[in-house]
């Protein structure tokens, strides 16, 4: 079974997604060019977000500071500095490559919830001694940097392939059974992903602007002129057709078929992607607009449909609708077309959240408007659990 979100939303001037150039990212699409916010920068958004974290339970670490938080569990546990460097050393370079010269961070980045550094915790604990023992004989036998394979231990070696076999296809992490996790040096910690986020483009053309400021030196004389400092900030302000697809079974599957867990991973999942908004120049724009319309659409199987292409000609702000009540109109008529050409034996639920009550939706149904956020969550919840009790 399958989520689907469709969201518009339009934004004020702002710069919610930078290039290397500093410059609002963007696309052409449609032989137009739009507006864009990258689907990494939206999915970081979902997962740090306030109401993702307050749902979600447990929340994972995205960090290469594998050493800080072991040492500050083993530390805790009474071990001294010494032999908890010494066996962490001797773990990470099994596990993830190794730290970094003279740094407690790994060589790459990791993605771990705290379930599986309890459990790397206790599982060195439960051999600490002979741990020691084997990675002060390694140390001292490794002189050269070639000979950091020494490191290697035995003992090590089978305390990873425990750990590898706990954790695989394993995690209570919502956001790494959500997103995934790829190690391409440790195939065997990999997650496959519940979620797809597409990139968020504008609904019609958008040409980017440029917002010229100086700051005045507060301390400057009457007779003196100029500016302390000048520059300038590129943005742009666009109205966005933004999708995301949650494959519910996966997400299960990650979650070790725990229901329960899964379901309340889906409720953080769906609020923060219809609530987060990227934090990049917030303090110089305060760009924080909420969707004006979300439509939801659950599926027991089936191809998934991305409506983007409701926007392949820009939409246009006439005289008596702006980009928002266009762009929902074009969305409309393009599900509409899909579901007449294709069928819709597969969807289940179409609830729909709009903030204006005479939002044209003839196509996806007037009659399926939740009254708020939560509603429209429960509807959702509801069509994907009674579809999994008719399985």
């Amino acid at each position: 079974m399958f989520v689907e979100l469709h969201v518009i939303q339009n934004f004020v001037p702002a710069c919610l997604n930078r290039d290397d150039t500093n410059t609002p990212k963007d696309c052409e699409f449609g032989g137009y060019r739009r507006a864009r916010i990258s689907s990494q920068c939206l999915k970081r958004a979902i997962r740090t977000s306030e109401v993702f974290r307050d749902t979600a339970g447990q929340i994972g670490h995205r960090t290469k500071y594998l050493g800080r938080l072991l040492t500050d569990r083993l530390r805790g546990e009474g071990r001294t500095e010494d032999d908890i460097n010494l066996v962490l050393d001797a773990f990470a370079l099994q596990y993830a490559g190794g730290f970094d010269k003279g740094d407690e961070r790994t060589k790459v980045l990791l993605y771990i919830g705290d379930d599986e550094l309890d459990d790397i915790a206790h599982t060195l604990l439960s051999r600490w001694d002979v741990l020691v023992q084997e990675a002060r004989k390694a140390a001292e036998s490794s002189q050269t940097k070639k000979d950091d394979k020494k490191k290697a231990t035995p003992q090590m070696a089978g305390v990873v392939k425990s750990l590898i076999e706990q954790h695989r296809n394993r995690v209570r992490s919502a956001d790494i059974a959500l997103f995934g996790r790829m190690l391409a040096d440790s195939p065997e910690f990999n997650i496959d992903a519940a979620c797809q986020v597409a990139h968020a483009i504008s609904t019609h053309r958008v040409s980017m602007e440029m917002d010229f400021y100086t700051a005045v030196d507060d301390l400057q004389t009457q007779g003196e002129t100029g500016a302390g400092m000048m520059g300038f900030i590129s943005y742009d302000s666009a109205c966005f057709y933004r999708y995301a697809r949650l494959d519910w079974d996966q997400l299960c599957t990650n979650l070790n078929q725990d229901v329960k867990l899964a379901a309340q991973a889906t409720r953080a999942f769906l609020k923060g992607a219809i609530l987060a908004v990227p934090a990049a120049r917030q303090n110089s724009f305060a760009a924080h607009n909420p969707p004006s319309f979300v439509l939801a659409v659950v599926r027991s199987d089936g191809m998934g449909w991305n409506l983007a292409n409701a926007f392949e000609t820009p939409v246009r702000a006439g005289r008596e609708d702006g980009l928002v009540r266009a762009s929902i109109k074009s969305l409309d008529s393009y599900f509409g077309r899909l579901r007449d050409a294709f069928g819709s034996d597969g969807i289940m639920a179409t609830p729909v959240l709009a903030l204006e009550p005479d939002v044209p939706i003839a196509q996806v149904g007037e009659h399926n408007q939740a009254k708020n956020l939560q509603e429209l969550v429960e509807r959702i919840m509801d069509a994907l659990l009674k579809g999994r009790e008719m399985k």
